[in-house]
């Protein structure tokens, strides 16, 4: 099964994630398909921590990709922000 889901990269106590596409059985910072996406869970206020490629989520969704808990919890919060 493919998931969308977090990857950690940042450091010890400076957490910085990659929104990525993965097999489910793949290991959490392991190997993915594509990186889609950002969140930085310390951004300061008025500094946008989560960036995603909306396009590309659709693309994976339509293909039949499963949301974690987390990415799903992350979208709620941020819905999607219009073209200009």
């Amino acid at each position: 099964m493919i998931t969308v889901r977090l990857s950690r990269v940042g450091t010890n106590k400076a957490p910085l994630y990659r929104i990525v596409v993965a097999n489910s059985r793949a290991a959490r910072d392991g190997r993915h398909l594509e990186n889609i996406g950002t969140y930085d869970p310390r951004a300061r206020e008025g500094v946008q921590g989560f960036k995603i490629d909306h396009d590309r989520l659709a693309h994976w969704r339509g293909v039949g990709a499963q949301l974690s808990l987390e990415v799903s919890r992350l979208l709620a919060r941020n819905p999607a922000q219009p073209k200009a």
